[in-house]
């Protein structure tokens, strides 16, 4: 299952040959990941009011195409595992209208308590929303890999 968010690369994203520079791919990493969220309807604020952050603790990131100032990226977040402390994604980000693939990428986040700062079990309230699209990521994967 993939979520897709879509994206205008900017200006102040890109260098002198308007270029977009690799950092801003983290960055748009997570904006794909926030807008995962939020179409599960889970809040980073009401996280964030709950005591809970959801730091990066791995990431890479694979440059296949530079994208450019003014293009239109698409970026696909796939879930790929949960536990109640951790939850990793892949990406893919993609050029609007040629598709052409431009970066792939995975990060891992850990649940953490703002309190301690300490890496912490997630509430049944998020849990539960993240374990029912993961059992619909894992029935989909299934389904793809029955028909190969």
């Amino acid at each position: 299952m993939t979520f897709r968010t879509e994206y205008h690369v900017n200006y102040y994203e890109t260098d002198a040959m308007a270029v977009v520079h690799h950092s801003n791919y983290v960055r748009w990493f997570e904006n794909g990941r926030v807008d995962f969220l939020h179409q599960l309807g889970i809040s980073l604020n009401d996280m964030t009011a709950d005591g809970f952050s959801y730091p990066i603790t791995e990431v890479s990131v694979k440059y296949l195409e530079p994208a450019h100032f003014d293009d239109i990226v698409i970026i696909e977040t796939i879930p790929t595992a949960l536990t109640r402390a951790k939850m990793e994604f892949d990406y893919r980000v993609i050029k609007k209208g040629t598709q052409e693939l431009l970066v792939t990428g995975h990060t891992q986040n850990v649940f953490t308590s703002l309190e301690t700062g300490h890496i912490t079990r997630l509430p049944e309230k998020y849990y539960g929303k993240l374990r029912e699209i993961m059992k619909k990521v894992k029935a989909e994967k299934a389904q793809k890999a029955a028909k190969a």
